[in-house]
């Protein structure tokens, strides 16, 4: 789309249009003036200057000392990375998962923090008929999930002590976990046994279990799980599935650069 065509869109997408125009002219300049800036992206010196104090205020933008030249911060560059990691891992799980399902014939999430929550980025259906409704893109709360306590258990402290607190413990079953101080014991016993789980928490009805999975540094990226409806659980093969998750998120993390998972 052509520059002078900004006009006849939205407001709201011309301003996108703009922002994108000013972030590119930035990308191909280690710095640049709000003038020659102006010119390059065709919008006026003032609605230029309008556009870069907000991407400033939000970290993409630097400007050098009390100079006009501004320049890109690696902010963008993060998320680039993020998304790329996010890509990498759905790439190295999706082979795990769908031998998982092929043991199991069960529904295999993998989820993954997202800001007070956990959001599933990656699934494989359970192949019987009565199977856990949900999908790619799907929010859940920490405390209800199984995936959810498995990232506050082997997440960093300073940011899971910031979670908890903003954790709104609103109640889903007769199971959910109302309070910190429950959380807090259930998250020491996922710690000691290598697993979490959702009994009945989250849904009447269904049975999680999930483990880490961690990234090449050693930082829990993702949580791996299996579902179950209660009529197709079995406590006695419990162990037998945490074994199952385990070599799959240990293959998982050492495919995305992790080499002591710890179980």
């Amino acid at each position: 789309m052509a520059i002078a065509d900004l006009d006849k869109q939205p407001d709201s997408v011309s301003s996108v249009l703009k922002v994108f125009g000013i972030l590119q002219a930035l990308g191909e300049e280690r710095e640049i003036g709000i003038t020659e800036l102006s010119q390059r992206v065709m919008m006026s010196k003032s609605t230029v200057y309008r556009f870069l104090q907000t991407m400033k205020s939000l970290g993409y933008v630097a400007q050098e000392g009390e100079s006009e030249k501004y320049s890109l911060t690696l902010k963008l560059f993060e998320l680039g990375a993020k998304a790329l990691q996010n890509v990498d891992l759905i790439r190295s799980a999706d082979i795990q998962m769908r031998e998982l399902s092929r043991l199991t014939r069960e529904t295999i999430h993998l989820g993954a923090l997202d800001e007070d929550g956990i959001v599933y980025i990656h699934k494989i259906d359970s192949m019987y008929n009565l199977r856990m409704h949900s999908r790619i893109g799907r929010r859940n709360p920490l405390h209800t999930t199984a995936i959810g306590k498995v990232l506050l258990a082997w997440g960093d402290k300073v940011e899971v002590s910031a979670l908890m607190q903003e954790i709104e413990f609103t109640r889903s079953t007769e199971n959910t976990i109302m309070n910190a101080a429950d959380l807090q014991a259930a998250l020491l016993q996922v710690r000691e046994q290598g697993y979490g789980e959702d009994n009945e928490e989250q849904e009447q009805g269904l049975r999680c279990i999930a483990v880490p999975v961690f990234d090449r540094f050693g930082v829990v990226i993702a949580g791996l799980s299996i579902s179950f409806p209660t009529i197709r659980f079995s406590e006695e093969n419990k162990s037998h599935y945490v074994e199952m998750l385990h070599t799959a998120a240990r293959n998982i993390s050492e495919q995305i650069g992790f080499h002591d998972y710890p179980f």
